[in-house]
């Protein structure tokens, strides 16, 4: 099993590649640093807590773990 500090790194790291991604995307599509930074950060802030519940449900669940 996983610890929640481990769940809550992991999904801060790759939330910081989407933002980096999602704020390059909104700046190419809007022509604005402003939009598009607003626009990564309210999708990183949605996506984090997604992933963070995610992770923690699959954590819970013993389905297809091999223990040895």
């Amino acid at each position: 099993m996983e610890t929640r500090l481990r769940s809550i790194v992991k999904a801060v790291i790759w939330n910081l590649i989407g933002l980096t991604v999602m704020a390059l995307v909104g700046v190419a599509v809007t022509g604005s640093l402003t939009a598009g930074g607003i626009m990564a950060v309210i999708n990183t802030m949605i996506g984090l807590t997604t992933y963070f519940l995610y992770e923690r449900v699959w954590a819970g669940i013993r389905w297809g773990r091999c223990h040895g």
